[in-house]
């Protein structure tokens, strides 16, 4: 017996503009900072590798042709934000462009942070075009007993 579905071309075309958008960069809403924007304010987004051990998180962002000075780290209420602009090479009269594949502008990655990171530990290390964000666990809070005293 076969199964019978309801079809919604509006899923198609969500579909089909979520493949359009990845495909050139763009992002409909933000799914790690819960915006709901059609689009985000990004101009591309970099890839990420996010790793865990035992005692760290470890979040690696390819950012090749960009140096320390053009990306910006912050945390806030739990929250890892990842921000930068890759400029673009000025033109020249001499030089003839054929094909621009790399993308420019700027970006925004945010990340909520699990309760057990340190928050105040976050190491930064950039080289070779990839920045290493380690994110210490926290040790967990020992219950605290309150003895109940009873008149």
């Amino acid at each position: 017996m076969a199964n019978i579905t309801r079809w919604n071309p509006l899923n198609e075309l969500d579909d089909l503009m979520s493949r359009y958008n990845r495909l050139f960069g763009l992002t409909r809403g933000n799914e790690e900072s819960g915006e709901n924007d059609l689009f985000s304010s990004s101009d591309w987004i970099p890839v990420v590798d996010i790793k865990e051990t035992p005692e760290a998180f470890t979040i690696e962002a390819e950012l090749p042709g960009m140096s320390k000075e053009d990306v910006k780290v912050t945390v806030q209420n739990g929250v890892l934000s990842i921000q930068g602009e890759r400029k673009h090479e000025e033109d020249t009269d001499d030089e003839k462009q054929h094909r621009i594949e790399r993308f420019y502008g700027s970006f925004l990655r945010r990340f909520t942070l699990p309760e057990n990171v340190d928050e105040d530990s976050i190491k930064a290390n950039f080289k070779d075009g990839v920045l290493s964000l380690k994110l210490a666990k926290a040790e967990p809070a020992e219950p605290k007993s309150i003895e109940v005293d009873v008149q």
